[in-house]
């Protein structure tokens, strides 16, 4: 049976990589700033590092699908003249490059090597498709509509391969998403947000797909642009970790539950332990002894999300209630 992951949280949170992992920044490419790659000297595809990003351009129309690289700091300018920014205007944690994704269908991240797997990536939101979505275009409608009330999406699909193959899980993530009850809780991804497909195990490359509650005779009215930055690949290197991570620090258990989650942990510093709905609401908060528990008895089932904070480094760990 197919799972879907749904992840709407909007927190940005520092990832802790250990030996064994590599980040794919984008910094490698050569080009100043405010400029861009798209194919037209490519071979089909842009590599770096441990990744390729499928590209096609089309030298007759100088346009392209697939993957482009950018350094584009216009995030206020809208329309199509600017396609290759990313709404933060910067790469992630203010790096010059980043990736711009356009697609139809599907944009594949791909491994270039046997064994090594995809853990995780930076994605927000394209200047083009956020300001077409918070104002409207043209081509598409302004998000929520006159009212506000409108129940809009703009959701990307994550979709793991081996050899071709799609896996059983996936990942759903919001890149906007208007179908709040209380407008107030609305929004428009407009940071850096980090979304780790550990879940969908050990895949050779994964595949991301967009879909829209604003569409037309001709498919999708929203641009289908997206950026990403910092994707992180495992190697399978066995080198020796300096300090440990600090996953393999806590214990959180039972998970799934149906009433309370235990955390055993053995961090030197204090741990904060802090509860967040899907929706971003902070639930819970707890400064974690060596052995804490959290009661969600009165929480309604479904996904949440357990923001854990040492003095050093951060992560965040999936919690179903059931």
């Amino acid at each position: 049976m197919m799972r879907v992951f749904m992840i709407t949280l909007i927190v940005i949170y520092q990832v802790t990589f250990s030996a064994g992992q590599e980040t794919v920044d984008f910094e490698d490419f050569g080009i100043g700033i405010d400029s861009f790659l798209n194919g037209s000297e490519a071979d089909g595809s842009f590599v770096s590092k441990s990744i390729t990003l499928p590209n096609n351009y089309n030298g007759e129309f100088d346009s392209w699908i697939g993957w482009s690289i950018s350094s584009i700091t216009d995030n206020t300018t809208p329309g199509f003249g600017n396609q290759y920014s990313a709404i933060t205007g910067v790469g992630f944690d203010n790096s010059q490059n980043y990736a711009v994704s356009f697609e139809f269908g599907e944009n594949k991240i791909k491994l270039n090597d046997d064994g090594n797997t995809i853990d995780g990536f930076y994605v927000t939101n394209n200047t083009y498709a956020y300001l077409s979505m918070k104002d409207g275009d043209a081509f598409a409608k302004k998000f929520g509509g006159e009212t506000g009330n409108d129940p809009d999406f703009f959701l990307m699909t994550i979709r793991g391969y081996n050899d071709g193959e799609q896996q059983a899980d996936s990942i759903n993530f919001y890149l906007a998403d208007y179908r709040f009850e209380d407008n107030s809780d609305d929004y428009l991804i407009a940071d850096w947000t980090y979304i780790d497909v550990s879940v969908l195990g050990e895949v050779d490359s994964i595949g991301l797909s967009l879909s829209s509650s604003d569409n037309g005779q001709f498919g999708m009215n929203t641009p289908a642009y997206f950026c990403v930055d910092q994707i992180v690949t495992s190697t399978g290197m066995t080198t020796p970790v300096q300090e440990p991570v600090l996953s393999t620090l806590i214990d959180i258990y039972p998970n799934p539950t149906a009433d309370k989650i235990f955390i055993t942990q053995d961090v030197e510093d204090k741990i904060q332990l802090l509860l967040y709905s899907q929706t971003g609401q902070l639930i819970y908060e707890l400064d974690a002894r060596q052995y804490s528990e959290m009661n969600l008895e009165d929480l309604k089932s479904g996904t949440y999300y357990l923001r854990i904070k040492a003095s050093t480094s951060q992560m965040t760990k999936m919690i179903i209630k059931k």
